[in-house]
């Protein structure tokens, strides 16, 4: 009995990884080893870096509320332990984006914490 490949899903399989490296570099767009190692490897990187981007945007919260509170003669280790010890419950993000956007409502929290 002859051996069955089943050629229409494998050849699927193949395009769909193929269109998914559409736009790469040289070979890794297609040929299909290649191709599937590129493609593997930029998933990991994909769910490493969802990981990372929490990381990274808590930093730049960090940052801007440092950079904000000192021009009202604060830092930022002094400004967060004050914020905690009156339970004022406003995260970093929003702090951030006060400082940012709305910098007379950011003196008005660095006023009361004072």
């Amino acid at each position: 009995m002859p051996r069955s490949v089943n050629s229409v899903a494998s050849r699927a399989r193949r395009k769909k990884i193929l269109k998914r490296t559409r736009g790469n570099f040289l070979s890794r767009k297609n040929v299909w080893t290649v191709a599937k190692n590129t493609y593997e490897k930029g998933l990991t990187y994909a769910y490493r870096d969802r990981k990372n981007k929490k990381h990274e945007f808590r930093a730049l919260w960090i940052q801007r509320i440092n950079a904000a509170a000192r021009q009202f003669g604060m830092n930022y280790s002094q400004f967060m332990g004050k914020l905690a010890k009156q339970n004022v419950g406003l995260n970093r993000k929003v702090l951030a984006d006060l400082a940012m956007n709305n910098p007379q409502a950011f003196e008005a929290i660095v006023n009361s914490v004072k």
